[in-house]
């Protein structure tokens, strides 16, 4: 179902400064240029970040002058959603609108008590993985730290109640570490007490293997997640499957990984996406099992959602249980991905795509 369009701030495309793109210094400079105190910069980013306004407006212990001054400076949110999908199962994905007219998704899952935000760092992805939506059209900017923290925002201001988001997935659209900085600093605000109060243990950041910026991240000391995107257990199906694995090879994306673990004590995850007769065979497994064998490691299965125009199809059950049979066998940590949101185009880059090709 498609769901009306709630509190979107009519002069979020304009080329001014969105709120959350201005840090804290730049945003108290703001203030005290105006003669206004410093502490207004807290204020008003609290109103952002945990009150759930998205107009100045909304922020009533603000004189209306002040709030007049703001709404002629910055935009409150510059993003507007495009689109808000519901599905049956409570999952909800915003099509969002950037402030150049660019198209980027992210989705909150819900289950049980958890609100999952999956989000995205770029507008496409350069990593061309064959089954993806999200990298049909390569890769076109990135995302400001401003741009990624807007959706936790949106996704959060689903809840009437404004009900706490419990964990983020960097799992949408574009490759995290390519963009690594500005994710940091985004995360940094979500993790924080002042700004959304998300645990960093319940962050989890995805790559297809940037050995290099998985050695930065291992040696920030932070303690959110990796998840790796593995999807094939040997170079040359992996390089069909991901083609710039062609660039990086399994063997130094495995020892990064290692060094991660080694370095923060945190388990890796391997990400597999199950296609149809291409990676799901019991071969398959039993290679996959011999690559991680000795290593800490959980490995996430996850049968293909099928995309429209791709050529690629859900494994059988028949195969899946043949592919998990030596994985279990090893005493590998594996766990196959539940479908979320099948009936709104949950899956990465789809809604995107759908709408790029009307």
């Amino acid at each position: 179902m498609t769901l009306p369009l709630v509190g979107e701030p009519p002069d979020a495309v304009r080329e001014v400064p969105a709120l959350l793109d201005l840090v804290p210094p730049e945003l108290r400079a703001w203030f005290t240029e105006r003669g206004e105190p410093a502490m207004r910069a807290r204020q008003v980013r609290r109103w952002i970040l945990a009150g759930g306004a998205e107009s100045f407006e909304a922020m009533t212990d603000l004189p209306k002058s002040l709030r007049q001054q703001l709404g002629a400076s910055l935009v409150p949110l510059g993003t507007r959603v495009a689109r808000h999908l519901q599905a049956a199962d409570q999952t909800h994905k915003l099509l969002l609108k950037l402030h150049d007219d660019r198209l980027i998704e992210c989705v909150l899952i819900q289950e049980d008590n958890r609100r999952t935000a999956c989000i995205s760092t770029q507008v496409g992805c350069a990593m061309g993985c064959v089954f993806c939506a999200s990298g049909l059209g390569g890769v076109e900017r990135n995302l400001s730290t401003g741009e990624i923290l807007e959706q936790l925002v949106r996704l959060r201001n689903l809840s009437p109640s404004l009900e706490r988001l419990t964990h983020i997935v960097v799992m949408g659209m574009g490759e995290p570490l390519a963009n690594l900085e500005p994710l940091l600093d985004a995360l940094e605000v979500a993790t924080a007490a002042d700004g959304l109060g998300i645990g960093a243990r319940h962050v989890t950041i995805s790559t297809v293997g940037l050995p290099v910026k998985m050695r930065r991240l291992a040696d920030l000391g932070k303690q959110y997640h990796l998840a790796v995107s593995l999807h094939a257990p040997n170079d040359a199906l992996r390089s069909r499957i991901v083609p710039t694995n062609d660039q990086m090879g399994l063997q130094p994306i495995l020892e990064a990984a290692d060094y991660f673990y080694r370095q923060t004590g945190r388990q890796v995850t391997y990400e597999y996406v199950l296609l149809g007769g291409l990676n799901d065979s019991a071969s398959h497994g039993r290679e996959l099992s011999l690559l991680l064998k000795g290593r800490r490691a959980h490995v996430n299965v996850i049968p293909f959602n099928d995309v429209e125009g791709l050529p690629y199809c859900r494994p059988t059950a028949e195969a899946l249980a043949g592919f998990l049979v030596p994985l279990r066998q090893q005493g590998i940590s594996v766990k196959v991905r539940k479908r979320k949101g099948s009936d709104i185009d949950a899956a990465c880059g789809q809604l995107r795509r759908r709408e790029l090709v009307k």
